[in-house]
């Protein structure tokens, strides 16, 4: 029986085809039934049953002969095809068709205001109950949303995701300058830094095209650096190698329309410090934070001029700290220790810009990044920069802290070696040769003897060894335990401070 051939008009019954009127269905209810079911007759009394619904959605129906069934062949008669919505009930074969009982309108709006109290009152409950917020389900309470544009923005600090940032770069920006330098065209023979300086420092070092021609008093752009004002009357911290070859500096400040001709006060080739100082009054300022108190993870916010875009801000994350990198350049080799790894972007430009953390506190100066890597950026911490900060500003020589050491030359032992050597001695330190005068020189330690211990603990190599000696004090009296000629000595040494002895304060 196919479920489209029931009538809108038929709500108690299917018509099987044929366009029978109201009047007329029953009239010939009972040729129907006898037409359909030729054993109706018999079976109507014993078995109140009927047959189900065809399988499939048969389209056709049959009408048959019944007192000749197996003789005539049936005549199929294509069904009427209207649509009748309906249910279904039971399962397989032998379920029923059943049409939707009808509702009245009271019931179905009481059910739906029954529905609307219990929601509201749910609604309600949470709301006073606070049964979705954070300290609810077991976790702290929940920061505020950044507001839009057209309020004032947020200082509060989001722990998870920061939402702070515009309000730091607001209140911080001002302070940051960019700084442009000039050197003479005399005397700017292939820049200020090498490719490897020019590469490694976020200095930004451009060509020498520029001037107005030969002579020594043309000046011609050598390099462009940030910094940032740390004193409201002009005094301006950066890096010793954005300003360090340079005759003339320009300072560009936020507000002003012309830059400033800065002077350089006190600079630290080793500590790559410079303090800058510029005319004027009630300059905005940065505070300097304690570097210790950043932790790894913390985030960090970077602001600068990286290849010339003033002031763009960065930021990201304190991925380490207690960082040691050697960078040689022009003059020499720099020896950076206890310097900040971020992965906030640092680019050439960045250099002598502030690190600040979440409260907008400097905690860093932009150093150096990484050639070879992404996200790999260096910051000088402020516990470096506080030691030596008046010794720059006032120009003064910067206290260099002491340096332990002995004096000696050392290679580790390997087994090839104590072979050449025809020794036993197979781990250790090995002295290659001794610094006239020093700690080891008094000592009399001696070119090709082996040290394999430093008061009763073993050594295994030279760096395990130097790594001991510089966590001693300057003045220490170590008892080294010696291989000479096959046999085994102690000699006494007193830890000297290297720096003294390369000023010449010690004989």
């Amino acid at each position: 029986m196919d479920d489209q051939n029931k009538r809108p008009d038929d709500w108690h019954g299917f018509t099987y085809g044929g366009q029978n009127r109201p009047e007329e269905r029953e009239d010939e209810h009972s040729q129907r039934t006898e037409r359909d079911d030729p054993y109706a007759g018999v079976r109507r009394e014993s078995e109140p049953y009927t047959f189900g619904p065809f399988g499939g959605n048969m389209p056709y129906r049959t009408e048959t002969n019944p007192e000749s069934m197996k003789d005539t062949q049936a005549e199929v008669v294509p069904t009427a095809r209207e649509y009748r919505p309906f249910t279904v009930s039971g399962s397989g074969r032998g379920g029923s068709w059943q049409t939707p009982p009808r509702r009245s309108f009271r019931s179905l709006f009481a059910a739906f205001m029954v529905g609307v109290v219990a929601v509201g009152g749910l609604m309600f409950a949470a709301d006073r109950n606070n049964w979705f917020s954070v300290p609810a389900l077991g976790g702290t309470s929940a920061p505020q949303a950044v507001e839009t544009s057209s309020k004032p923005v947020s200082n509060s600090a989001d722990v998870v995701r920061p939402n702070n940032i515009a309000k730091i770069f607001e209140q911080a920006s001002p302070a940051v300058v960019k700084i442009e330098t000039y050197t003479n065209s005399s005397s700017n023979q292939g820049g200020t830094m090498d490719d490897l300086f020019r590469q490694f420092f976020g200095d930004g070092t451009y060509g020498e095209e520029g001037g107005n021609g030969g002579g020594g008093d043309t000046l011609q752009p050598s390099g462009m650096g940030s910094g940032f004002i740390f004193d409201s009357t002009g005094y301006i911290l950066t890096n010793q190698h954005v300003v360090g070859n340079a005759s003339e500096i320009e300072v560009t400040v936020v507000g002003h329309s012309k830059p400033f001709k800065a002077k350089l006060l006190g600079s630290s080739y080793d500590l790559d410090l410079a303090v800058l100082k510029i005319e004027g009054t009630n300059f905005p300022t940065l505070k300097l934070g304690d570097s210790n108190s950043v932790n790894m993870g913390d985030w960090v916010v970077a602001i600068g001029n990286p290849y010339g875009f003033d002031h763009t801000v960065t930021v990201g994350i304190l991925s380490s700290n207690e960082r040691e990198i050697s960078i040689p350049d022009q003059q020499g080799t720099r020896n950076y220790q206890h310097l900040l790894q971020t992965d906030a972007s640092i680019n050439p430009g960045n250099s002598g810009g502030p690190l600040l953390n979440l409260q907008g506190q400097v905690i860093g100066i932009n150093t150096a990044v990484s050639a070879q890597a992404q996200g790999i950026g260096f910051a000088i911490p402020t516990s470096t920069i506080s030691e030596v900060l008046n010794n720059l500003k006032n120009n003064t020589q910067i206290p260099k802290k002491p340096v332990p050491f002995i004096g000696a030359s050392l290679y580790s032992m390997t087994p090839d070696l104590a072979k050449k050597l025809g020794v036993d001695v197979t781990s250790g330190s090995i002295v290659r040769d001794v610094i006239y005068g020093s700690p080891a020189y008094k000592a009399d330690l001696r070119a090709y003897d082996i040290i394999t211990a430093m008061d009763g603990t073993d050594y295994k190599n030279n760096e395990e060894l130097v790594t001991a000696i510089q966590k001693k004090n300057v003045g220490d009296k170590v008892t080294l335990d010696v291989v000479r000629n096959g046999e085994k000595i102690k000699v006494g040494v007193e830890i000297g401070d290297k720096n003294k002895f390369q000023t010449g304060e010690q004989p």
